[in-house]
């Protein structure tokens, strides 16, 4: 017996669909695994095994040889107590109201201002501010020392042709701290101006059109649209650029190496000093502790500059 199939005329039927293969199902269900193995396996050994390693000797006194004592908070508490420790965080407070807010005013006036499509020669600007960022540190701290050398740098050199004395800029308490403050600003007020160049970028230009034509003033978009919404990008920043004042180490390294009088110690070198010495448990101690306090300073300033409805 046949067995006959009808079809009706006109109608195309549908190719029947292909089997799964279940190898091939398989595959595209681990791939994305396989791909990522290589990363995670790095991220693992070099960060991960490190971060718990250093907890656990934060806990211990060990010198880098021998057998490491289990102290337990002794390294904690030790630092709390330390005038040295908190000295050092004073320090660093001190640069990051020298740098961090100058850095948003400064970056933010100039993101505005590149953001101006009417401006000729924006890509070569960005270029000049991208400059000192992608310089290398210890080349810049050389450039400072003769700068600011008391008996033959050019600053004083030229405060020479007004009549006014010769000022220690790297061996007094009172201008070292600035005089770091300032190479910082030099170095990284160029990112700044990019981050917040991309900020302003992403702000969708039917927002400025809405605007004028309701007659808002240029000065008026820039108050009420554009530092409202780039509260995110400046927010990062902050952030980015608190770490990076409170993990300050080859700026007062190449200029003061601390000095005068532990006047330029940041949290960083004062890390930095417990490690010279192989006292690497209060060391250890000494960078979770940072660690908490710089996390504690981000999420006040996420708070501070979070959008409002």
């Amino acid at each position: 017996m046949t067995l006959a199939t009808s079809t009706a005329p006109g109608v195309v039927q549908a190719p029947p669909a292909p089997r799964r293969r279940r190898g091939r199902g398989l595959y595209r269900t681990l791939a994305p695994y396989l791909f990522v193995t290589p990363f995670l396996a790095f991220f693992v050994a070099f960060g991960v095994y490190p971060m718990l390693f250093a907890l656990q000797l934060s806990f211990t006194d060990w010198r880098g040889a021998g057998t490491a004592q289990w102290v337990g908070w002794d390294n904690y508490l030790y630092l709390l107590q330390n005038p040295a420790f908190w000295s050092s965080l004073a320090t660093s407070g001190a640069l990051w109201l020298m740098t961090v807010p100058v850095q948003i005013l400064v970056g933010t006036i100039a993101a505005v201002i590149l953001n101006n499509t009417l401006m000729r020669g924006r890509g070569l600007a960005r270029s000049f501010l991208l400059l000192p960022f992608v310089t290398p540190l210890v080349a810049m701290a050389q450039v400072w020392i003769i700068t600011f050398d008391q008996n033959h740098g050019a600053v004083n050199a030229f405060l020479g042709l007004f009549g006014l004395p010769d000022i220690g800029w790297l061996t007094t308490t009172v201008w070292a701290k600035p005089t770091i403050a300032l190479l910082f600003l030099w170095k990284t007020t160029g990112f700044a101006v990019i981050i917040l160049l991309a900020g302003l970028q992403a702000i969708p230009g039917d927002v400025y059109e809405a605007a004028a034509l309701d007659g808002a003033s240029r000065a008026r978009q820039l108050w009420e649209i554009t530092l409202p919404l780039l509260r995110r990008t400046t927010a990062f920043l902050v952030v980015m650029q608190t770490l990076a004042v409170f993990q300050m180490f080859a700026e007062p390294f190449m200029l003061t190496q601390g000095g005068p009088y532990g006047s330029t110690t940041t949290a960083g070198y004062n890390l930095y000093k417990y490690i010279r010495v192989s006292d690497l448990g209060t060391g250890a101690a000494n960078s979770f502790l940072l660690v908490v306090i710089v996390v504690l300073l981000s999420l006040a300033t996420i708070r501070f500059l979070r959008p409002k409805d």
